[in-house]
């Protein structure tokens, strides 16, 4: 009898743990992306690293599926499946040729709208597989740090931009690419790792930071977002060398976040701040009120006893870029008048430029004219590209995960709101594909997994 009910057990047991070993999700396609980013940067993978990843998540995720174990989406996933419905249907217009734009065909705009298209499902699966990842696969303290280093991450690249302006090599991939592949200038923002863009906003050849993010547009979001991460992993470890490094970090991080001259990224910052702020004195904790003012102290005494004043004032000054915008969002809102459902499918080239259509992108003048009409900022070009369908679900997706998570008041809800709170006015001047919605969904699976799983401080 006793013989029996061991080999009963033991026939119990061994597929049991075959199917626990297939259902885990492994933390490695998540924990890789972020830790390893400066390695893809320099190998040329950079943004594609996420759908590179994507297919082992995708697989790992069918898998635990088919072995019985279910398959959780996040809260308000309906909201984001309309958007990349959107997406899909409105590639059907790219044959239009909207008012006061180049003419041309779907097929050529079918690799740039196709590669969007990627990106989003690549994303997409990230969300789900992040949000499926338990504490014991991926401790959510481990992804708070894992963002952490790359806020530090995008400070040594703030400073690499600003000492080495021009510093820029041939990657792995590059090299692999045929030279009329790898010349083009798509591609080359893909896989030519460079330190910053050189731009001539209050000076001629300025070096803007741009490294590991590919511009420095980017970089300004990224830094947005991932600030809070850093003092949220300072704040959960015991360790008071690691929480002093962390505010060494922040402190230079001022320098390279005022020589970028990113008006949005200051805006940005500001908004971060007093979101937290907010949330804080709403939680009753009233000395946030005090660390502000004092961050806020030293930093002005720091603007006026260093040269950092004045690039603030001489970017101030100096908004080139201010035309442009309102040109462009002028054509933005004019397309999406008149395709308001689904949009082009993508963006569109201004036929010349603000003041005559006869003034084109030349060697001699490449921001002279022949604008894209969707690229200077996400909520443009959702409205141009996916109409108002695609806007609404991708507005509502992240604006329902912050309603149904405003009561989650530990560390990592407030920063991960904060970073979507973020989001919302970065999206005026910034397009968010690939990395800063990358950072998006993961603050979204933060905030979903501390819902599931017990608020952590």
């Amino acid at each position: 009898m006793t013989q029996v009910s061991a080999a009963a057990v033991t026939s119990t047991d061994g597929p049991a743990h075959g199917v626990r070993k297939k259902t885990a999700l492994p933390a490695w396609p998540v924990a890789s992306i972020l830790a390893f980013y400066p390695i893809w940067w320099a190998l040329g993978l950079g943004v594609l690293i996420f759908a590179l990843m994507a297919v082992p998540m995708l697989f790992l995720l069918i898998r635990r599926r088919t072995a019985g174990r279910p398959l959780r989406l996040p809260p308000g996933f309906a909201w984001w499946a309309v958007f990349l419905i959107a997406v899909v249907v409105s590639i059907g217009a790219l044959g239009a040729d909207p008012t006061g734009t180049v003419a041309g065909h779907a097929e050529g705009r079918l690799l740039p709208a196709g590669y969007k298209a990627v990106m989003y499902a690549a994303l997409t699966v990230l969300l789900v597989y992040a949000g499926n990842l338990t504490e014991a696969e991926l401790p959510r303290k481990r992804l708070v740090k894992l963002l952490g280093w790359l806020f530090v991450v995008t400070v040594l690249g703030g400073l690499l931009g600003m000492v080495a302006g021009n510093f820029e090599f041939t990657s792995p991939v590059e090299w692999l690419l045929p030279s009329g592949v790898r010349n083009k200038g798509f591609v080359q923002s893909l896989v030519h790792p460079y330190a910053a863009q050189i731009m001539d906003i209050v000076g001629e050849g300025q070096p803007r930071p741009a490294a590991p993010w590919g511009y420095t547009n980017t970089w300004g979001n990224n830094f947005c977002l991932l600030a809070g991460w850093l003092v949220v992993a300072a704040w959960q470890t015991r360790s008071g060398k690691a929480k002093f490094w962390a505010v060494v970090c922040l402190v230079v991080s001022v320098v390279p976040a005022v020589v970028s001259l990113n008006r949005g990224l200051w805006i940005g910052v500001g908004v971060l701040v007093l979101y937290v702020a907010v949330r804080y004195v709403l939680a009753g904790r009233l000395w946030i009120i005090g660390a502000v003012a004092v961050a806020g102290a030293v930093l002005g005494v720091a603007l006026i006893a260093t040269p950092l004043g004045d690039v603030v004032g001489a970017r101030l000054d100096n908004g080139k870029s201010n035309g442009v915008r309102s040109f462009l969002i002028d054509r933005a809102l004019d397309g999406f008048q008149d395709s308001p459902v689904i949009g082009y499918g993508g963006t569109r080239n201004t036929l010349g430029g603000r003041n005559s259509i006869t003034v084109g992108e030349s060697a001699g003048c490449e921001r002279c004219g022949n604008f894209t009409v969707g690229g200077n900022g996400q909520l443009w070009q959702l409205l141009y590209a996916h109409g108002a369908v695609g806007t609404a679900g991708y507005l509502g997706f992240f604006a329902y995960g912050l309603w149904r998570f405003r009561r989650d008041r530990s560390a990592i809800g407030v920063a991960a709101g904060g970073a979507i709170v973020t989001s919302f006015s970065a999206m005026l001047w910034y397009n968010s594909l690939v990395t800063p919605l990358a950072f998006m969904v993961l603050a979204y699976a933060l905030l979903w997994r501390n819902s599931t799983e017990g608020e952590t401080t």
